[in-house]
Order: structure tokens, then C-alpha cells, then sequence
């Protein structure tokens, strides 16, 4: 599979990576044999990068990694961790060196590591930006060498915008995907500009852009998809990218016949997401050996045609742009 400059680190990483939110339960349960499984099949395909978060399971994410890395020691996987949204609501004011050496020393036990790859503020409170304290004490983490390198997943463009411009910034997380065009606009030439990697979130739209639901679908009271279609619970764009469901159903109807014959609706939207200059790495979730293998096939597909890409852009203008206006 190809592999890409993970921005300012010295670390290579496959273009397809994973995402492992549902191995943390947040998805509806996922038993610990199933979940290595999906960790095995990902490696076994080609995939170099596993992105996770202190806050997914309350580590259990982690923990399943570490057990992964720890039977596979030899397998080169590059693994992102996130912190600081384990204690919620969110304060600027726990963002502060004692707590980063707390939070990332737990990462580190659950991991199973001396030094973390990357580790990523979760989604900060926007202030936390503009504050030097905050990426002096990152600095510091990377002197201690109790990480590798440091990154910023954020909710906004303008949120990405600001954490690029930070020197020791290695990485931006945002989300990107067929109905999250926003960030092509700033985001990525910002980012190549300033060789900051970018990591591609979100993208299938919380499973919209698999092609798989309609207005039947029903998820389980544990699924964001059920307890936060609102934003009950956290930012509304992390689920079905803040996309209303039937607007998104919508959408999906209309780009459905762009599929390249093999290939499935979900792989092609993975194929749209790397063909887009300055994205380094996406990270597709799996809850099955199945769904990790067909997300790693996606990057043999070819580029998309000039055509499908402007389709694309058409179906976002006319049906999603109304509805999110220029809020990510």
C-alpha cells in the first residue's frame, strides 16, 4: 500500500489507516476477540496506522491495541493516540503539563509503550489555541520523550488553521469526507504548505457513505449514532457529519451510480478522500475482519475521474452546503 510523510515526523504511514472509536464500545458492544481480529486484518492489508484516543472506552481502546502490539511486536504500526476529552465537560485549564504527563502516562501503560507516536489534543476547547503554555508543555512531553510527536484533532477549519501555524504542530485531524467539503478550501493547502500532516476523519459520514442505510435503519442506544443525532452528547458534526440523516440519504442516492464497478460505495469514498492533495492518511473505522480488509482495498482502487470529482462537489452544493452553511 502506499505510504505517506506523516508531516513534520520522521514516520511513513499507509494512506488507509484505522480508526478504532467502535473498538472502544462506543459503537455498540464489541467483544475483545473480535476486536483483535479487525486489529490483525488491517495489519495483515497493508495498514501502518492505527489512530485511537484515551477517552474511547475509557482506554479500552488502547488496551486492545497494546494487547495487539504486544502478540505482533515486529509489525511497524505507527499508533495516534488522543487525549484531554476523558474529563468532561472541557476546561482550558486542565490542559496543563502535570495533566499531559498523567494523560499520556496512562496512554503509555495502556499502550504498552515507553514513548507514544503521536499523540493529538481531542477536539480542545477553541481558546486552548492561542495558548503558548499549552503547546510549550507539548514541547516539553517531546523533550521528556514521553512522546514522539504531537498533533491537534480539531472540530473546526479554522481551529486546523490555527494549529498549523504552531511550529512543533506535526498533525491536524479534521473531519473530511463526500459531504464535508469545507476543509479543501484552507485547510489542506495550508497544511502542504507547511508540511503538516493531515489526517482524514469521519469518512464515511458515521457509515452514511457506506451506502448501507436507508430510513429504516435503526442503532442501538450505545451508538452516537442514536444518542447524539442531535448533539446531545458532543459536537454534532461527529455524527453523520452534522449531516441531517435524510439529507444525507439523499446525497449518498445521488452519488451512488459514480461507484466504479468492484468497488463498493464505501471504498469509493475512501478512494475521493486520498485522491485529495495533502491528505496524508484516512482512518475508517471496522467492527469486523470483513469491513478492515475491504477499507484497506480502497487504495488499490485508481484515482476517480474528472467527472466523478465534480459530481461530488455538485451534490454537496446543491443538497449538504445549505444545511451546514460554513460552519466546518
Amino acid at each position: 500500500m502506499e505510504r505517506r510523510a506523516l508531516g513534520r515526523t520522521s514516520q511513513h504511514v499507509s494512506v488507509i489507516g484505522l480508526g478504532t472509536w467502535q473498538l472502544g464500545a462506543d459503537w455498540g458492544e464489541v467483544k475483545e476477540d473480535d476486536a483483535l481480529a479487525v486489529l490483525d486484518a488491517a495489519a495483515e492489508n497493508g495498514v501502518t496506522f492505527f489512530d485511537t484516543a484515551d477517552a474511547y472506552g475509557d482506554g479500552r481502546s488502547e488496551q486492545l491495541i497494546g494487547s495487539f502490539l504486544k502478540s505482533r511486536p515486529n509489525e511497524g504500526i505507527v499508533v495516534a493516540t488522543k487525549m484531554g476529552r476523558r474529563v468532561m465537560p472541557q476546561r482550558p485549564d486542565l490542559y496543563s503539563l502535570d495533566n499531559f504527563r498523567a494523560w499520556t502516562d496512562r496512554s503509555r501503560a495502556n499502550l504498552g509503550v515507553d514513548t507514544l507516536d503521536l499523540v493529538q489534543l481531542h477536539c480542545p476547547p477553541t481558546i486552548v489555541y492561542s495558548t503558548d503554555a499549552v503547546f510549550d508543555a507539548l514541547d516539553t512531553l517531546v523533550e521528556e520523550g514521553r512522546i514522539a510527536a504531537y498533533g491537534v484533532s480539531v472540530e473546526t477549519r479554522a481551529e486546523a488553521l490555527a494549529a498549523i501555524s504552531r511550529p512543533g504542530v506535526a498533525s491536524v485531524q479534521i473531519i473530511l469526507n463526500m459531504l464535508r467539503l469545507g476543509p479543501l478550501l484552507d485547510v489542506l493547502p495550508a497544511a502542504r504548505k507547511a508540511g503538516v500532516g493531515v489526517i482524514a476523519r469521519v469518512p464515511l459520514a458515521s457509515g452514511l457513505l457506506s451506502g448501507k442505510y436507508d430510513e429504516h435503519t435503526e442503532f442501538p442506544a450505545s451508538d452516537h449514532r442514536n444518542y447524539n443525532r442531535n448533539g446531545e452528547a458532543f459536537d454534532i458534526g461527529e455524527t453523520f457529519s452534522g449531516v441531517d440523516f435524510a439529507t444525507g440519504l439523499a446525497a449518498v442516492r445521488r452519488l451512488a451510480p459514480l461507484v466504479p464497478a468492484g468497488a463498493t460505495m464505501a471504498q469509493f469514498a475512501l478512494r475521493w478522500i486520498i485522491d485529495q492533495p495533502g491528505v496524508t492518511v484516512v482512518i475508517p473505522g471496522a467492527r469486523n475482519p470483513r469491513q478492515a480488509r475491504d477499507n484497506a482495498a480502497s487504495a488499490a482502487l485508481p484515482s476517480l475521474s474528472e467527472d466523478a470529482l465534480r459530481t461530488v462537489h455538485e451534490v454537496y452544493d446543491e443538497l449538504i452546503a445549505p444545511q451546514v452553511g460554513d460552519r466546518w
